[in-house]
């Protein structure tokens, strides 16, 4: 499935987690709150799509303009002591005595490794882990690929949909913990813009099938990466950055070309030999 809704859903979470931050001063509490609150909205897509059986590209679509619009609605609407006093912009209270520890956090690192990185590392792992050596993670490669041999394998294929979304909402959950760690602060009209077609590109780069059932979560991170280095090697060219997306945009088309395309060049080899 796709989810469309993610750069929205890291918007409001990260809004709403800057709000638990400057209400209880604990960053325990604002993470959990992050992954907790991503996971409900994860939910709310699962359900729909896996319960409900709508298509995931329409709920999803709809979900993303509900979460940037309920972002951007709550914070010109709340308390502006709750938003850090901003009036467009979440802005975590620098008053509050756990900020500095929260902004080092977001900000620090390990022997010249970000902080942040290291946790990609892990998280990057711990889901390689999951999709490989576990049955829920062999379960979800028998939905991606075959739906209905899936069911008739004994899998309850509309609840291996909901906890994929369920876990993606929580990953965007952390995300959005990160996020506010490192800027200390979430625009609800700008966070997360267009996110959700990086994290569709850098799942295709990293050699997901559009089609599902195919591919490794280890992929992904280096199809991630590569957008990162075609951003470093624009600016080393001295490039206007104007022509970034469209860059991005030609690499994407590409390599789904090249998935399309491939096996059926394959095949039209084997028949001539």
């Amino acid at each position: 499935e796709i989810d469309l809704s993610v750069g929205s859903m890291l918007a409001l979470d990260g809004g709403f987690s800057v709000i638990i931050f400057n209400m209880t001063n604990s960053i325990v509490l604002t993470f959990l709150f992050a992954v907790l609150f991503g996971a409900f909205c994860g939910l709310i897509n699962g359900v729909m799509v896996g319960w409900i059986q709508m298509p995931a590209f329409i709920v999803t679509l709809a979900t993303m303009l509900i979460y940037r619009s309920f972002a951007q609605y709550f914070c010109q609407h709340v308390d502006k002591a709750l938003i850090g006093g901003g009036s467009s912009v979440y802005k975590m209270a620098n008053s509050q005595s756990s900020y500095q520890t929260l902004y080092n956090f977001g900000n620090g690192k390990v022997s010249t490794i970000p902080i942040v990185g290291l946790i990609l590392i892990i998280m990057t792992l711990v889901f390689v882990y999951i999709t490989t050596s576990t049955k829920y993670g062999k379960k979800v490669y028998a939905v991606g690929s075959n739906m209905k041999g899936a069911q008739m394998a004994g899998i309850n294929t509309a609840a291996v949909k909901i906890s994929v979304f369920v876990i993606a909402g929580a990953l965007v959950g952390i995300g959005a913990f990160l996020w506010i760690a490192m800027n200390a602060s979430a625009d609800p009209a700008t966070t997360g813009n267009s996110y959700e077609m990086y994290a569709i590109a850098a799942a295709v780069l990293g050699g997901i099938s559009m089609s599902g059932g195919k591919g490794k979560c280890l992929g992904i991170l280096f199809g991630a990466m590569s957008y990162t280095i075609i951003d470093k090697i624009i600016v080393s060219l001295k490039m206007d950055s104007l022509i970034n997306n469209a860059i991005k945009g030609i690499i994407l088309l590409i390599v789904i070309m090249v998935q399309i395309v491939g096996p059926q060049i394959k095949q039209k080899f084997k028949k001539a030999e």
